[in-house]
């Protein structure tokens, strides 16, 4: 029998908590795409004033990327943490190997994050694929701009554009 788990689906939040926007996005740690939009996000909600908010959300894709579930269960042992250890993971795509987590981990000076010390997160994880699922996800990074799929490129212009914001 599966326990169920209540996880909170705005765990990861990046900017301000109470900004007026929020872009929620749905992301692998390796997929290039993903790596590629992290900066941008990053920049846009810095730049954005306080007026739009970054949920990270967790979609796995595990059948094209076979280190995405160990680098999310890594991410989540992070604790509160995640937002250094998101960067790490963008930043070493190529390298997330449970050693390589491992390493991470030391550099931010957690314990460890995989293994039995991940398993824990699980149903974060599962939480955030089952919903993005749900949402129509079906490839990453997809983001949603107050609950409505943006369908634009992961481009700073274009996203603000978007999202009204000037600048």
């Amino acid at each position: 029998m599966t326990e169920s788990v209540a996880v909170d689906l705005d765990r990861h939040v990046y900017g301000a908590a109470d900004a007026p926007m929020t872009l929620v996005e749905y992301g692998d740690f390796e997929c290039p795409y993903c790596g590629a939009a992290a900066p941008v996000l990053r920049r846009l909600i810095d730049e954005s004033d306080g007026v739009v908010r970054l949920v990270y959300r967790h979609f796995p894709l595990f059948t094209v990327h076979p280190f995405a579930l160990t680098a999310a269960l890594a991410a989540e042992a992070s604790g509160d943490r995640f937002w250094e250890m998101h960067d790490l993971l963008f930043a070493h795509q190529s390298r997330l190997t449970d050693p390589d987590l491992e390493n991470y981990a030391q550099m931010l000076g957690l314990d460890s994050v995989t293994g039995e010390s991940a398993q824990p997160h699980r149903p974060a994880v599962e939480a955030d694929y089952r919903s993005g699922v749900t949402a129509g996800v079906r490839g990453t990074p997809t983001l949603f701009a107050d609950g409505n799929l943006y369908q634009g490129k992961v481009e700073l212009g274009a996203l603000r554009s978007s999202l009204g914001l000037r600048r």
